[in-house]
């Protein structure tokens, strides 16, 4: 946080106007006395410099661009997110087709999507199956999504990773 008017005790500051011209260096109670007739704040913008760095301003308008500012920049942020998508070694076409769509549509909104099968029973023993199944996924996709990480068995799923090609 800055140090405001009164708050600030250094013998000299190195005085900065507020359209951001050089006022010299000069001790603090006549920075201050200087701030008062212009109807300004007295705000230490530079503390470790010798001398500390001080500039006039409206410190209450600072403020309030400064939130604004920050504001903004959450609102341009993205949050990637890994979305999944579940299937199981015996998928017909169709149903092959949609998941497919969802998940281009995960990653056109710059998420990164997990892409797993699940093996029941008897499934166990045709793993080749479903690491056909997620390579086929993986190539489908290839134009907007690279493949992180190969087909791996973990238990009974099988997954792979997906995350968005270039700039998003």
């Amino acid at each position: 946080m800055h140090e405001l008017n009164e708050a600030i005790n250094d013998k000299e500051v190195r005085l900065i106007g507020s359209q951001g011209e050089q006022l010299g260096i000069m001790s603090s109670a006549e920075a201050l006395r200087i701030a008062d007739e212009q109807g300004l704040d007295l705000v230490k913008i530079s503390p470790q410099a010798t001398p500390p760095v001080c500039k006039l301003m409206n410190y209450g308008k600072f403020r309030f661009e400064q939130s604004k500012r920050e504001k903004e920049a959450r609102k341009n942020q993205h949050v990637v997110e890994i979305k999944e998508i579940r299937m199981s070694p015996g998928i017909d076409i169709g149903d092959f087709n949609t998941k497919l769509k969802n998940a281009q549509k995960f990653i056109a909104d710059g998420n990164r999507v997990k892409v797993s099968v699940r093996f029941r029973g008897r499934e166990m023993a045709h793993t080749s199956i479903g690491r056909e199944l997620l390579e086929r996924f993986a190539e489908q996709c290839a134009e907007t999504a690279n493949l992180d990480k190969a087909p791996k068995l973990e238990g009974r799923m099988m997954s792979i990773f997906l995350s968005p090609k270039g700039g998003k």
